[in-house]
């Protein structure tokens, strides 16, 4: 199990016009994930990218397409956003009656399995589901919008979560208010994967990359320094 501080910006915050050029140059300049936010304007406040969207970006992802469902109905939506190329799909709890069917749902298109929690929601039912999960998404800002203030309430939250996974080899990704003031906080509390969408980008563009490189050197030294 690689516990490593993974980067992994949201495309939510890239140019809408170049996502393809996007993508290769946060990769380019060091991300270890590409974060694709998906909303369905109804489980969330918002409207993203459906299958088709997933599936253009594919080609240009050469390290892992984190995909996190912001969508409810969930389950009926599994099977495409895997076939347009997810290496992780997360579907939320809140978003699922039936979150066991979910998980396995998600296994079984051969994609690795993420479980988000909402900042409201606690961790007491999810001891039963451990065994189906390989990484879990705790949001440290209400879904649905970027740019928010973190939310530090889920600073314990990350802390007993990573007590109740043990050895288990799942990963705990933040997604936020991550910047690196706030990186620290979650890697100290146990969390290996930052999402990041305006610090990320932030002052940089397709023709000046360097500064999307600066901003995750500066995440990723940030978490690694409090661990």
């Amino acid at each position: 199990m690689d516990r490593s501080i993974k980067i992994a910006p949201s495309i939510l915050s890239a140019d809408f016009a170049n996502f393809g050029q996007e993508i290769r140059a946060i990769e380019d300049q060091g991300c270890d994930w590409v974060h694709v936010d998906v909303m369905d304007g109804h489980f969330v406040p918002n409207l993203t990218f459906g299958p088709p969207a997933v599936a253009a970006f594919r080609p240009h992802v050469k390290t892992v397409m984190d995909v996190h469902l912001m969508i409810a109905p969930v389950d009926q939506y599994i099977e495409a956003y895997a076939k347009a190329g997810a290496d992780v799909i997360s579907a939320h709890l809140e978003a699922t009656t039936h979150p066991h069917r979910t998980l396995q749902a998600i296994r079984n298109t051969g994609a690795k399995a993420g479980l988000a929690l909402n900042p409201g929601t606690g961790i007491g039912d999810i001891e039963y589901l451990l065994d189906l999960i390989d990484i879990f998404v705790v949001m440290t800002v209400n879904p649905g919008f970027g740019g928010q203030k973190f939310i530090h309430s889920q600073i314990e939250k990350v802390k007993n979560l990573r007590a109740m996974i043990g050895d288990r080899p799942i990963h705990i990704e933040i997604d936020g208010g991550i910047t690196t003031e706030t990186a620290p906080l979650m890697a100290a509390a146990g969390a290996d994967v930052l999402v990041a969408g305006s610090a990320v980008f932030n002052g940089g563009t397709v023709d000046t990359p360097e500064i999307y490189g600066a901003n995750i050197k500066a995440i990723r030294d940030a978490a690694e320094a409090a661990r």
